[in-house]
């Protein structure tokens, strides 16, 4: 089975010894819903994130607001397209995820982000204003030549005005772990999982087992620990960091056809990632119980809203009589 994003339009999926096959958009789609997750980290892990992309200094305790923007695909499933994280409800900032090369990609970020802009525009008289959030592509693999910087030429009046609007690109496969740490990037740690795809698609899969733990022990697993300790990302980030790690691991596990893999089914077993098995599946079990509790108490207070109607009408029927019974006395008396 082979697994070449953007080079083949099926692929083959073997799960519980079934084979299916989803098409090369349909993992892409994988991948960036995993990115998305990791953006929705805490607010510290985010914050950092942006600070190590875009070289800016905003403090840990900043507010960050997202701007989605949602589409129906072909099976009218509700998908975002993009993500604008607004700092202290000021600044907004425009990240994409590729996975492989695509010189239209600008066209789409300019797209996004003028909807963005058109949506927070600024309207006076005589002067209205967009502010465009500040784009960047990331690049979470990608094979072939792909540029620094994109640019885009904005032409006015025949030619007379040209603006550039520009793209930078980082290149997370060739940031090392030292700079992703260094940078306070480590939101992004699980997709260096990935660079097991070019020793297999480059035919150079020669790494050890021990090398390939130390890639996801020592590189992965060790840098979100570090960064959990350092006070980078909470308690909360560092168990889905790791999590996120584990599904990556099972995801090219079995859907990667080369040998020497077999670390990757075997670090689905490991103690780190057990353990964030057990805690979601504790997490989940408390969220199931506190919906039956919930319910339990909704039924209860239901009982109760109904006992409470009946006493209702019963001491509505008992004013009744008092009313009828103060009317005949006063008839009496009178007489």
């Amino acid at each position: 089975m082979k697994d070449n994003i953007g080079n083949e339009s099926k692929v083959r999926i073997v799960k519980n010894d079934r084979e299916e096959y989803k098409s090369a958009s349909d993992i892409k789609d994988i991948f960036d819903r995993l990115f998305k997750k990791c953006l929705t980290l805490s607010a510290r892990a985010v914050i950092n994130m942006i600070n190590g992309l875009y070289n800016t200094d905003y403090p840990l305790d900043s507010t960050v607001s997202y701007n989605w923007t949602e589409f129906l695909d072909d099976k009218m499933k509700k998908v975002l397209a993009d993500t604008i994280i607004t700092i202290n409800g000021q600044y907004s900032y425009h990240l994409e995820a590729q996975m492989s090369n695509d010189r239209t990609i600008v066209f789409r970020v300019f797209e996004y982000g003028f909807s963005h802009a058109y949506r927070t525009r600024e309207v006076a008289e005589g002067s209205c204003r967009l502010r465009f959030p500040k784009p960047v592509v990331i690049y979470l693999y990608y094979e072939g030549k792909v540029p620094d910087e994109y640019t885009l030429l904005l032409e006015f009046d025949e030619g007379k005005d040209i603006y550039e609007y520009k793209v930078p690109v980082i290149k997370l496969p060739d940031i090392s772990v030292e700079e992703i740490n260094d940078r306070k990037m480590v939101i992004l740690i699980p997709f260096h999982l990935l660079k097991l795809r070019y020793w297999i698609h480059n035919k150079h899969m020669t790494k050890s087992s021990e090398e390939l733990k130390k890639l996801i022990e020592c590189d992965i697993i060790g840098s979100i620990e570090k960064n959990h300790e350092l006070g980078n990302i909470t308690t909360a980030d560092e168990q889905k960091l790791k999590h996120y790690t584990l599904l990556l691991c099972e995801y090219l596990y079995r859907n990667t056809d080369s040998d020497g893999l077999e670390v990757l089914r075997d670090m689905t077993d490991h103690s780190l990632m057990t353990e964030v098995d057990i805690l979601c599946e504790e997490y989940e079990q408390k969220i199931d119980g506190l919906q039956k509790e919930n319910d339990g108490l909704q039924k209860e207070n239901d009982g109760l809203q109904k006992e409470n109607d009946g006493l209702q009408k019963e001491n509505d029927g008992l004013q009744k009589e008092l009313a009828d019974y103060k009317v005949r006395l006063a008839k009496y008396e009178k007489v």
